[in-house]
């Protein structure tokens, strides 16, 4: 319950039919349910579309920008693949930077990272664009909203990087959903939260 932070259910499993029973109570239960935020699993959408068809599936931030992230860092070990090859080691080290928002780093890291992506097109141009996404959740409207993702999806499809390619035709395919934020702002943070609290107990216990 993303108002209380309540676990209503919990299930093993991540399929379709896992979840299914637990949306089919929700049906019966949750009359003035509106909205429910969840990663870009095609499993749960199409769980939630079925059972809860007048419900809006809003898909969650931070999976977006996991999506984005992933592509960085495939770009950058396909590079340092290339780059080991010639004994050049220009990469080593650079995940976190490509991957951490560029206004939180601290200067010099800013500097090294403004270096790094002044010599290599490809890594410059997805960071560029990772950077262009965050600004989509703090849009005003909806309007603005589809015309941002709109442009931002076909710049991404027509780069030549083809991490990025599939990150934009994954975006343009989930649009609706990325769009419903600007009509329900909510976001799934609490689960992820939750899982994080999990995960420590269990490195602690461990």
């Amino acid at each position: 319950d993303l108002y209380s932070g309540r676990v209503l259910h919990a299930v093993e499993g991540k399929g379709k039919e896992d979840i299914r029973p637990f949306l089919e109570d929700l049906a019966k239960r949750a009359k003035k349910l509106e909205a429910v935020a969840m990663d870009m699993s095609s499993a749960y959408f199409w769980a939630v579309h079925e059972v809860l068809p007048h419900v809006k599936v809003v898909f969650d931030r931070f999976h977006v920008v996991s999506l984005m992230n992933q592509a960085i860092d495939e770009l950058r070990r396909d590079h340092q693949g290339e780059l080991d090859s010639l004994g050049q080691q220009t990469l080593k080290g650079s995940r976190f930077l490509l991957l951490r928002n560029y206004d939180s780093l601290e200067p010099e890291r800013k500097a090294r990272l403004d270096a790094l992506l002044q010599v290599n097109r490809p890594l410059f141009e997805i960071h560029a664009m990772k950077e262009q996404l965050r600004l989509f959740w703090e849009l005003d409207n909806l309007k603005e909203a589809e015309e941002f993702l709109a442009v931002w999806c076909r710049d991404a499809m027509a780069s030549g990087t083809r991490a990025l390619k599939r990150v934009g035709k994954t975006l343009a395919a989930y649009r609706t959903g990325l769009l419903n934020y600007f009509d329900h702002r909510i976001t799934s943070g609490a689960v992820e939260g939750l899982i994080n609290k999990i995960k420590t107990l269990k490195r602690q216990a461990y």
